[in-house]
């Protein structure tokens, strides 16, 4: 992901900013803030700004006015009580805002996530750049044989070579016809918002996204995942890291209760209750359809 100087710059120049305030702050997020994370081989994701920490979401849980005698370990147990029942308006207090650097293809999938506010790069406005994401080899993959939306077998030798090269020409085509497109000196050229209707679906666009931390949760739950797509897995993954750091308590609740947990339907319940009672259950006298037990055996057995 290289940053051009005058990028380095400003983002030098917006860390080394100092802000008296008297609003609660969070020194790991302080730490964070503006710096550029690196994702895929163009991507990135920053963190512009944020507003709340772990004490505000127990404050709005007891509506007070302060920390008062409680201990931390109140807090931590409050919050763990909150996430265990699922109780999200209290996390609803904290919001944060990413720059976020990534391929169209993969905001397309983002943005289906419609509980934040998004402001993308304009490219009837402004020209999009050179930049195509291409997978390192270990993340091309076949067509899975048990998942229409998933992945199989890494492609290897002739046949991974054969897809980069693909990939490679025709982004690099596509980009070339885009921008003989646009107006050049002496020619009228086509516009903007009509030539990027050429571009691949890998080129990558920017926007800034802000989000308040219940529905962060439910995007992290989703897409830092072991089942998504790699693509936006990879940026959820530092998300996760990012907000470790801004409320290290409802982060350590979210990935216990979460991140770390599996939903039961009242039927794999019930399976449980038998097989601890000693019960041989099977497929047949389960009640389940074929891909619940398939799930439910992938889960416990």
């Amino acid at each position: 992901m290289p940053l051009t100087e005058d990028q380095h710059a400003e983002i030098a120049a917006q860390r080394a900013r100092q802000t008296a305030t008297l609003r609660a702050t969070a020194p790991g997020m302080e730490a964070r803030l503006y710096a550029a994370h690196p994702v895929l081989d163009h991507g990135l994701i920053r963190v512009i700004d944020y507003m709340g920490d772990d004490a505000a979401i127990t404050q709005a849980a007891r509506v007070s006015y302060g920390a008062g005698t409680k201990h931390v370990s109140n807090d931590e147990g409050l919050i763990r009580y909150l996430m265990r029942h699922w109780h999200s308006t209290p996390f609803e207090m904290c919001e944060v805002k990413f720059h976020v650097k990534l391929p169209v293809f993969v905001a397309r999938q983002w943005i289906r996530h419609r509980t934040a506010n998004v402001n993308e790069y304009s490219a009837r406005y402004s020209i999009l750049d050179r930049e195509f994401y291409i997978p390192a080899p270990e993340h091309l993959a076949a067509q899975s044989t048990v998942n229409n939306q998933g992945r199989g077998a890494v492609l290897e030798g002739a046949e991974a070579q054969r897809v980069l090269d693909l990939l490679r020409d025709d982004a690099t085509r596509a980009y070339d016809h885009y921008e003989a497109m646009l107006s050049q000196e002496g020619q009228q050229g086509l516009a903007r918002e009509l030539a990027r209707m050429n571009l691949p679906a890998n080129v990558y666009t920017q926007w800034y996204w802000k989000i308040d931390l219940h529905n962060l949760f439910h995007f992290l739950r989703l897409r830092a995942d072991s089942h998504a797509q790699y693509e936006i897995r990879a940026y959820a993954e530092v998300m996760c890291e990012i907000v470790k750091d801004w409320v290290p308590l409802a982060y350590a609740a979210f990935e216990d209760y979460r991140l770390g947990a599996v939903t039961l339907s009242a039927k794999a319940i019930d399976v449980l209750k038998r097989r601890l009672h000693g019960e041989v259950v099977t497929a047949e006298t389960s009640g389940m359809s074929k891909g619940e037990w398939r799930e439910f055996c992938g889960t416990f057995d």
